[in-house]
């Protein structure tokens, strides 16, 4: 089997990749939804703002057995770390293919002038003993959570929606931040502490505007609602809706503003994302979300909302010297 470069997948490649992620989905997450062909297209068609390089391994009259994503970040040389993610059908793995892969994805970050590399992961899966056989090393823990809709007790959400914080007013939008809020989004945003540190440039409005349209090119609906101190956004909340959702949205974002924190604004705006969703999106029922493992205040709001841990998945990180 022979690694080949994929830079320009053609439609029956994307199909042959799409196959490869259906099948490591029904081994290794089969609780979870399914990878949607269309939202495969969209990545690797480089939909994600970023440069990109492919690889796959490709079995003879059979498509591809394995296949390599690394997603390039900023510009060459740049200190952001390069993401990698490496999947291999489960009949072909422990067969090497992995392992070739990683090494043709070394030489690519190497030319990019790269020093760095994460990798996102599912805990208990084959690809967590994998990267720690390459020199990664785990640097934050994830817990997935779920939000079953039926499952709230009556008057949850309008309980929380009455204790909210007095001195701020609540706005709401659907797409593309309207313009009178979009350099305070982009502030909001880049107060985040932990997402300043892990995209290594701040937000602004252009970005913040460029995010939502991303979403709508995938054909997702991005849902936001924020509290406002004056014209300043002290906290926030965005929910997606993907195209076929079958029921369940994805929590993006959601941060408090440091001056503003420890006044229950943060379960506030959820609450009122959570009321906006059963009028406007009632085919909504479940709500997933990824939270830091000691991102301990979050874990209480979400935990007080109805958030159950589902799942946990682990970043690991690895020096592009260290990589074979």
């Amino acid at each position: 089997m022979d690694v080949i470069a994929l830079d320009d997948p053609t439609d029956a490649r994307i199909r042959q990749w799409h196959d490869v992620l259906a099948a490591v989905h029904a081994a290794d997450s089969p609780g979870d939804p399914a990878p949607q062909p269309e939202q495969t297209a969209e990545r690797l068609l480089g939909g994600l703002m970023s440069r990109q390089r492919l690889w796959g391994v490709e079995e003879e009259g059979a498509g591809l057995a394995a296949v390599a994503e690394l997603r390039l970040p900023g510009e060459a040389g740049t200190v952001r770390p390069a993401e990698i993610d490496i999947r291999v059908r489960p009949e072909h793995r422990r067969r090497g293919l992995g392992r070739r892969l990683m090494a043709v994805a070394a030489d690519g970050l190497r030319a990019d002038d790269r020093t760095s590399v994460i990798a996102q992961v599912l805990a208990g899966t084959p690809a967590v003993p994998f990267l720690e056989s390459h020199g990664f090393e785990c640097v934050l823990t994830l817990r997935g959570m779920l939000l079953d809709l039926d499952g709230l007790p009556p008057g949850h959400v309008a309980r929380l929606l009455a204790e909210g914080p007095a001195g701020y007013r609540l706005v709401r939008w659907r797409g593309v931040v309207p313009d009178e809020h979009a350099s305070a989004l982009a502030r909001a945003k880049t107060a985040m502490a932990d997402l300043a540190e892990y995209e290594g440039t701040p937000w602004d409005a252009d970005r913040v505007r460029e995010m939502a349209e991303l979403v709508a090119k995938r054909g997702d609906d991005l849902y936001t609602v924020a509290a406002l101190d004056g014209a300043a956004i002290a906290g926030f909340t965005e929910v997606v809706v993907p195209l076929d959702a079958a029921g369940r949205a994805a929590q993006y974002d959601t941060a408090v503003a440091p001056e503003h924190r420890g006044r229950r604004l943060g379960i506030w705006v959820k609450a009122a994302m959570l009321r906006w969703l059963a009028e406007e999106r009632p085919d909504v029922r479940e709500i997933e979300t990824d939270n830091v493992g000691d991102n301990t205040p979050m874990l209480a709001v979400n935990e007080e909302l109805g958030f159950r841990v589902e799942r946990e998945s682990r970043e690991y990180q690895a020096a592009v010297s260290a990589l074979p």
